[in-house]
């Protein structure tokens, strides 16, 4: 605990010299929370202090209206609007206070509007490698889904479309690569040595 010399020469050199926190921790030795503490004791400047009124205060209610009704709106455009009806102040002190009010709208997502056949996703997916003969190859799938067209009333998306036909392609893929991993060389290409 400070006594009170001490703390009335700690909020002399705060407010009178201008002095950082710090600098006071570290001239007298004390800890810097100690040098808050004594600042922020009863009776000290800038405690139970009332505020003052703003010069966009009367104007609050006519900002918050149309801030509601038109969020992008600039704020050059509404210093404009109440300079026509009395505002002496300065822009900046206007953008101050419209920053603290402008509702914040911030979209997460952009959304994606497309004609039928006018956009696809493609990927391409690996399921590992194939021994055919001697060769080790890798089993690859390119796989092309159509953008899903939002429903309308009138208009019907196609069957095609909506039933997508891509787990029978990879079903049709793995039967392929089991089938190529059961033929033998000798049934792959013919002797050339047989004659017929």
């Amino acid at each position: 605990m400070l006594d009170a010399e001490t703390s009335a020469e700690i909020r002399r050199l705060y407010y009178a010299e201008h002095w950082k926190i710090g600098t006071i921790a570290a001239t007298k030795g004390v800890h810097p929370d100690a040098v808050r503490r004594a600042l922020s004791e009863p009776g000290v400047r800038g405690q139970n202090r009332a505020t003052r009124a703003k010069i966009t205060d009367a104007f609050l209610p006519l900002i918050r209206e149309t801030l509601e009704r038109y969020p992008r709106l600039r704020a050059t455009r509404l210093y404009q609007m109440v300079c026509a009806r009395g505002y002496r102040g300065s822009v900046v002190q206007l953008r101050r206070v419209v920053r603290t009010i402008r509702p914040s709208h911030i979209e997460a997502f952009t959304v994606l509007t497309a004609l039928p056949g006018e956009s696809a996703q493609a990927d391409w997916a690996g399921f590992g490698r194939v021994t055919i003969g001697r060769a080790e190859r890798r089993l690859s799938c390119f796989v092309m889904t159509l953008t899903p067209v939002p429903k309308r009333r009138s208009v019907r998306p196609s069957r095609a479309i909506v039933n997508s036909p891509v787990p029978e392609s990879i079903g049709a893929m793995r039967r392929a690569a089991n089938t190529a991993l059961s033929v033998s060389p000798r049934e792959q290409a013919p002797n050339a040595n047989t004659t017929m």
